[in-house]
């Protein structure tokens, strides 16, 4: 292969750019027909289409390209016609797959099975990763998942072999560790149905975190619409060193950008600073990215990425890769709408929390902080390892101080769990030694799961309302999400100061610089943490957990039992009915933040996200009511009576009232569940109104047929009273770029207008008028 890249590149010189293409894609195509995984033979990767259309559309835009668009308009489904303005206008893209998590999965194959094609036309798989409840250690947790969620995990199974998705079973993994292990390559463009997916730019791909509906558009083969990022560029200089992580480097982007300063834009690092971290670590980076509302994050590829691929089987992709490679790097002078640069030389361990991700202190400050503030300093658990950090290199940077506590008779003072991001990935430590160090530091090993991450941990340390402090290597720490508990403080840092702090057991701890005592009371400085980037005796794969669908599926029975609690088919929404929507209740006014957790909670809610009527019993339940400072109590304008969500949303739909929510700035911040958005539409709502939208959130919205709309002037939030009844009006004339008007209602008999923003464009305001995006599509298969 390699001289094959060299008698390509020479043909290149001898025949020019403009002949170039004519002989150098048919020496391609006879001699580089590289899968796309070693799961899909008959995929190949197709880089000259890529560099085809970055030509056509440099040509057009006479500029420097980022990376970011080369990779982007290079998935364009008409790069000669296609609008293109940053930040304004909708691109039509034509991603290279799908990869689905089994939580989200179960709704995105319910609208697939509803859309009535036959089987999906790109390459798809689905990971079950998010019902796995953290209890007593992997291979219990594990066991009694597959005996609880049997019936979910059939479905899954069947659907994914009738319709041509691959298929990873339980225990394989984190979706996004086995992603980047077998799937993200260089220039690939793939949506997930998880808002981690941009993990995978770490590995120098563009990977979207999307909603199931979305997810549904490109497996039946019709171009997806993402409206044209902005690119924040992040200069990195200097190199990483001692203490200092890849995390502390998205620690620190997220305490200057906040949890909505990515949003409408890719985040792209580059410069001399990128050659310090290592693959793994970049894609920490590219994963945590979600938590600044950033469509994605991407690293131009380099010789890390290249020693990855080599070392997960695809050194042929690397070799292609290494000949395309002016496709996967910036071009010199390109232009980024906001430049931020770091010095990794002078950046300190960094640890986020509590509550948001983006309230950013210092390691060796955050004591002084938490005492000042009244946060608990005792640490009563740490966890590491999840999608964001649990490669082979984080476990070792953790082992190397968990080895130093030991050789010194001590062990981890808080509770310390593990969590491998997969099977790979846990044989591999296993192999080695560090998953033996681990837990004889006090560790308990969990499953190759989300976990703890997402709320699937049975915690029963404290009792719920008792507050606490715990410190992880996760990626999201708002209210209640890991326990279930809203007086836990939970801190997100790297995996080694998660060790350290644990070690210490308590915040008020700076490894840099402090003491720990010995089992023979002498003093003691932890060694800044060491760790192999991979394994030197390459991977051991562990068990194979894969399932790949048969060639022709259509004899293959999926089937959906009706009284089932957990699965539930879908029924199309109605469709608009050509009038302004008049006099609609308002439901709740929400006060503060409002992400999809508050929206529609995870942890024991996830066993009946395939159900959406049950599922619909979590709406809005953890969001605060502006008029009572409450959660999950707002009153029943009909009755007069107090109620949980809920139950009052289900009372105006009995009763043929139509309503609508009002929230505040980034709402809908977090997790890419649709389930958020089904459940307004499921019970009888029509709109949300906010003063900002996360982008996802916004996006699942809209597919299912809801107006997300925003303030014109965000100080009308303060005008509407949660007694209110709101008519939204101009919908007959409903066009992009016009605004709507809304009538507020008020009980005192007076009223008032207001103007409404939208950033609907043509084909989602047919969306709005069928019901939902799903009737849409239906209705063009007629």
């Amino acid at each position: 292969m390699a001289s094959y890249c060299m008698t390509v590149s020479r043909l290149r010189l001898v025949l020019g750019d403009g002949a170039r293409r004519l002989h150098v894609s048919a020496a391609l195509s006879a001699k580089a027909n590289v899968a796309m995984s070693r799961f899909e033979a008959g995929s190949a990767v197709n880089y000259e289409k890529l560099l085809n259309n970055i030509s056509i559309v440099r040509k057009r835009l006479n500029r420097p390209l980022t990376l970011s668009e080369k990779i982007v308009y290079g998935h364009l489904d008409d790069p000669v016609g296609q609008e293109i303005a940053r930040g304004r206008t909708y691109l039509r893209l034509r991603p290279d797959r799908v990869a689905m998590q089994d939580a989200t999965a179960q709704m995105a194959m319910l609208q697939f099975i509803s859309s009535g094609l036959p089987r999906v036309a790109v390459p798809s798989t689905i990971h079950c990763d998010h019902l796995i409840e953290a209890q007593i250690g992997g291979a219990q947790d594990l066991q009694r998942a597959k005996e609880v969620n049997q019936e979910v995990y059939n479905f899954l199974a069947t659907a994914a072999a009738k319709y041509g998705v691959g298929f990873w079973k339980p225990g394989s993994g984190i979706i996004h560790q086995i992603i980047l292990e077998n799937y993200a390559y260089p220039g690939v463009m793939l949506i997930g149905t998880d808002s981690h997916t941009p993990n995978g730019g770490g590995l120098g791909a563009i990977c979207i975190g999307v909603g199931g509906a979305d997810a549904v558009d490109v497996m039946a083969g019709i171009p997806w619409e993402l409206k044209c990022p902005n690119v924040i560029g992040v200069k990195l200089t200097g190199s990483l060193s001692g203490w200092t992580s890849p995390k502390d480097v998205i620690l620190k982007v997220a305490g200057i950008l906040t949890v909505k300063g990515g949003t409408g834009a890719i985040v792209e690092y580059h410069g001399p600073g990128v050659d310090s971290i290592s693959c793994t670590g970049m894609a920490t980076i590219c994963n945590m990215g979600a938590e600044i509302g950033a469509t994605t994050s991407v690293f131009p590829y380099n010789h890390r990425m290249k020693t990855y691929l080599e070392k997960t089987g695809r050194k042929e992709i690397a070799e292609l890769a290494d000949e395309y490679k002016e496709c996967l790097v910036p071009d010199s002078g390109c232009h980024y709408d906001q430049l931020i640069e770091l010095n990794l030389s002078e950046l300190k361990p960094h640890i986020n929390g509590p509550f948001t991700p983006d309230l950013a202190h210092p390691v060796s400050e955050v004591g002084a902080t938490a005492q000042k503030n009244g946060w608990p300093l005792d640490i009563k658990v740490g966890l590491i390892g999840s999608c964001t950090n649990s490669s082979y290199e984080d476990m070792g940077r953790a082992a190397s101080l968990a080895k130093q506590a030991l050789d010194r008779g001590l062990k981890c003072k808080a509770q310390f769990t593990v969590t491998p991001g997969s099977e790979q990935i846990r044989a591999t430590i296993e192999r080695d030694g560090y998953a033996k160090i681990l837990r004889d530091v006090g560790g308990v090993v969990l499953a190759n799961a989300c976990g703890p991450c997402i709320g699937q941990w049975d915690r029963r340390d404290v009792k719920k309302g008792e507050k606490n402090t715990i410190v992880t290597s996760f990626n999201r720490n708002f209210t209640a999400r890991n326990d279930a508990n809203p007086a836990t403080h939970a801190f997100v840092t790297s995996p080694e100061i998660v060790t350290a702090l644990a070690i210490a057991g308590t915040l008020n701890f700076n490894p840099e610089t402090d003491y720990l005592t010995d089992s023979k009371g002498e003093k003691f400085k932890l060694v800044a943490p060491t760790g192999d980037e991979l394994p030197s005796r390459d991977f051991d794969p562990g068990e194979d957990t894969y399932q790949h669908p048969p060639t022709e599926g259509g004899s293959v029975r999926v089937d959906v039992n009706p009284q089932s609690n957990r699965l539930q088919l879908l029924e199309p929404f109605l469709k608009w009915d050509g009038k302004d929507l008049e006099d609609l209740q308002v439901l709740i006014k929400v006060k503060g933040k409002c992400t999809t957790d508050h929206i529609s909670a995870a942890g024991p809610w996830l066993k009946f996200r395939g159900h959406l009527d049950n599922i619909s019993n979590n709406l809005l339940i953890g969001a605060v009511n502006i008029e009572n400072d409450a959660v999950n109590k707002i009153k029943n304008q009909l009755t007069g009576e107090y109620g949980g969500v809920p139950d009052v949303a289900r009372f105006y739909k009995a009763n043929g009232v139509q309503w609508v929510v009002v929230g505040d700035e980034n709402y809908g911040e977090g997790s890419s569940r649709e389930h958020a958005a089904l459940e307004p539409r499921h019970l009888g709502g029509r709109a949300i109104i906010v003063k900002s939208f996360a982008r996802i959130h916004e996006t699942n919205l809209k597919k299912q047929g809801l107006l997300p709309l925003t303030f014109s002037d965000p100080r009308d939030y303060d005008k509407i009273r949660p007694d209110d009844k709101i008519s939204i009006v101009g919908l007959k004339s409903f066009t992009p770029g016009k605004p709507l008007a809304a009538v507020l209602k008020h009980s005192d008999g007076s009223s008032e207008s207001i103007v409404l923003n939208h950033t609907f464009n043509e084909t989602q305001i047919e969306w709005f008028q069928a019901g939902s995006a799903l009737n849409r599509m239906k209705q063009l298969q007629k």
